[in-house]
């Protein structure tokens, strides 16, 4: 805050004594310190400290969003006012009495060195220093528990999205200290299925975060010439022609991208879920995934996959899945978009299950938290499992039928496909236009809930419905898609959404009538068929078998909904544009390369098209 000096000295004295006296009514301490790492680097650390604090757990975050915005927030003398926003989970934190720790990471705000995104391990081909972020996350616990004398010695870190990716990099190598780990939605794999790509589609969203990546302040924002993102991406052709024009092309990460759209080592190295699968499982950790998640939706069950078959106690490793945006965890759960739950399930989950698990491993408290706590929407229930997916998931297929059906039988006898022709320079779009530069998440946060039946209505979509259920399907899980397809080019995308169709009408929530809810949705690039770390050309108008995994969902489709399943061949401008004709590298694509093609979908016969449920009773 920059106050602007007067004579009138009567004036700067009140104003002192008032601040003053705020600061003594505090029910907090604030202190800031710069915390140096074994290679001599600075980290900027806030810590906040309950009034009178003796013999309290700390909570860590490392963070490149700015500590001391996550630490004064609002100015206020009372810490949970102080802290609330984002990736502060305010009420557990202070009604738990936890010492709270923020730390801007390497290279941002307040702190020293050089910022490298998602910093690869120390010592691999891709960091050849001896510092990343599980040394700086060891380095900075050391010095906590030995210069908070209000500690008694107990760290855990807590962390969302990148801090979520911070927070899982702790357990490396961990701190002695360190006793719990709390990663919420973390990006963990930026290839498979996080921030970066979809299974080798490029989230050209992207492109405005890595612009300003490299500046200590995140402040270089990223130059949209039209208030529609489509405009912006349509007129530049390629995302790499893009990154060109704005300059981002400067920009390090930037260039490792182009350098790497194949799942080679440059990302297999970096996946987190990978690397901490090859290591000890030494410290407890929840894993909090949110099933509606637009950005990181893949890491949190990739972590637990690699984590839980090490947990031969069955105490270290938990599940969280809720119903929930990026993010959402902290903030009023009661809905996302227009699908409401009937109560606030985040403030449910920080009371129920976050705040025990946290007191439990900090604080020695009993604790009756399942192994897996999942929300199943349809029910709009929460869950207790012992593993996940339960125990009692079994599979059955959903075939694909000519004529627009869906079903759980086959169509028997000779081939027959549903075609479409897919136009590079008319993509379907991810949520209808105008798709909003600044719309402070009102487009964005939800989209993944959006009402699909603005796609169903482009011919470039096909449509699969099935019969009104006379019962319930319920499923837990990652659906499977066995996609046998052709296309008249030489590469394509595979966009597969499993979507819940609301009755036609819905007399006590009438917008809701006819809705078509999207249960989980993600895309695969065809040249990644035969091997994801190497390209190959798809063989034009010869039917291939795609195999892919929908993002995991736990969900009733109920009595008196239908099942839809939707496929097309672009999802812009969240996916770059597949120009159809196989190139060496789509980023440097030229206006040339992007044509029509004709997509035949298998849909009976011996290699129809289906998804693999994982149906419960």
């Amino acid at each position: 805050m920059t106050f602007a000096w007067t004579a009138l000295g009567r004036c700067a004295l009140v104003a002192v004594l008032f601040i003053s006296s705020l600061a003594s009514a505090a029910n907090y301490d604030r202190r800031v310190f710069d915390i140096p790492m074994r290679d001599g680097v600075k980290l900027h650390t806030v810590i906040v400290l309950p009034k009178g604090a003796k013999h309290a757990p700390i909570l860590l975050t490392r963070t490149p969003y700015n500590a001391e915005w996550m630490t004064k927030q609002k100015e206020s003398n009372d810490m949970r006012v102080l802290l609330e926003g984002f990736d502060n989970a305010a009420d557990v934190i202070v009604e738990g009495g936890y010492i709270r720790v923020v730390q801007d990471i390497r290279g941002k705000h307040g702190s020293g060195g050089d910022f490298v995104m998602t910093r690869p391990l120390a010592g691999s081909p891709f960091n050849r220093t001896s510092v990343d972020e599980s040394t700086d996350a060891y380095d900075t616990i050391d010095w906590l528990v030995k210069h908070v004398a209000e500690t008694d010695g107990k760290v855990g870190v807590i962390g969302i999205s990148y801090n979520g990716f911070t927070t899982l990099m702790a357990l490396v190598n961990p701190h002695p200290a360190l006793k719990v780990a709390v990663p919420m939605d973390p990006m963990v794999d930026g290839w498979r299925g996080d921030d970066w790509f979809h299974n080798g589609a490029f989230r050209q969203y992207a492109i405005a975060a890595i612009h300003g990546s490299e500046s200590r302040d995140n402040s270089i924002e990223f130059s949209w010439d039209s208030a529609d993102r489509y405009e912006t991406f349509m007129r530049a052709g390629s995302v790499g022609e893009l990154a060109r024009r704005r300059g981002t092309d400067k920009v390090q990460y930037w260039r490792n991208i182009v350098e790497h759209p194949a799942y080679d080592e440059f990302w297999q190295s970096q996946a987190v879920d990978r690397i901490l699968a090859s290591r000890p499982l030494q410290v407890p950790v929840m894993i909090s995934g949110s099933l509606w998640d637009q950005e990181d939706i893949y890491g949190a069950t990739a972590v637990y996959k690699a984590l839980e078959p090490k947990d031969d106690t069955g105490k270290k490793v938990y599940l969280t899945l809720g119903p929930w945006h990026h993010a959402h965890a902290i903030f009023d759960g009661s809905s996302v978009g227009n699908i409401r739950w009937g109560h606030d399930t985040a403030k449910w989950w920080r009371q129920n299950v976050l705040a025990p698990f946290l007191a439990h491993h900090l604080k020695g408290a009993p604790m009756d938290v399942a192994p897996v706590t999942a929300f199943q929407s349809g029910s709009n229930e929460w869950r207790r499992l012992e593993q996940w997916p339960p125990a009692s998931a079994n599979t059955a297929k959903l075939y694909l039928k000519p004529e627009g059906e869906l079903g759980f039988d086959a169509v028997p006898g000779a081939t027959q496909t549903a075609d479409y022709i897919s136009d590079p320079a008319d993509p379907v779009t991810f949520v209808p236009r105008p798709i909003r530069v600044d719309d402070n998440g009102e487009q964005w946060e939800p989209w993944l809930t959006t009402d699909q039946r603005s796609s169903a209505a482009r011919p470039d979509v096909l449509t699969f419905t099935s019969q009104v259920l006379d019962k319930a399907v319920s499923i837990a899980g990652e659906p499977i898609v066995r996609l046998t397809a052709s296309t008249s080019g030489t590469d394509s995308d595979w966009v597969v959404k499993l979507i819940d169709v609301y009755p036609d009408r819905v007399a006590d929530d009438p917008a809701m009538s006819g809705y078509q809810l999207p249960i989980a949705m993600e895309i695969f690039r065809g040249r990644y068929r035969q091997s994801l770390s190497q390209a190959t050309p798809l063989e034009s108008n010869v039917p291939l078998r795609y195999e892919f995994a929908l993002p995991d969902a736990n969900h009733v489709f109920r009595p008196g909904h239908r099942i839809m399943v939707q496929v097309q061949s672009s999802w812009f401008p969240l996916y770059d544009r597949n120009p159809q004709t196989f190139v060496p590298n789509i980023f440097l694509a030229k206006p040339r390369d992007y044509v029509k093609a004709t997509q035949k979908v298998v849909v009976a016969g011996p290699d129809a098209s289906h998804i693999v449920l994982p149906v419960t009773q």
